[in-house]
């Protein structure tokens, strides 16, 4: 189960998870198999955690999701993050470019 940031709690959902990435990745050069295998290792991830007793949020979700797009495709990681973490403005994308650039 997640915990969504409303404090409703719903099944994990990889298909939700493969379309958000996918829409992040919309006219990138990346394969559906890419896709693919990026939701398996975010469910893997979440999987994981909740063996180790970590309450899986929509955060630790989002969290993962991040960083695999960060090491598959920049462009389609600041298009998840706009979305994932509600930016508002131009400055947010600047501080989120400074970060990525940083890791």
């Amino acid at each position: 189960m997640v915990l969504k940031r409303s404090g409703n709690r719903e099944p994990f959902d990889r298909v939700k998870v493969v379309e958000g990435i996918r829409a992040a990745c919309k006219g990138r050069p990346v394969t559906e198999d890419q896709i693919d295998d990026l939701g398996e290792m975010v469910e893997d991830e979440v999987r994981l955690a909740a063996a180790a007793g970590t309450e899986i949020t929509s955060s630790v979700v989002g969290h993962a999701v991040l960083q695999q797009l960060k090491a598959l495709d920049e462009v389609a990681y600041m298009r998840f993050a706009s979305v994932y973490k509600n930016f508002d403005d131009a400055a947010d994308f600047r501080r989120e470019l400074a970060l990525l650039k940083r890791s």
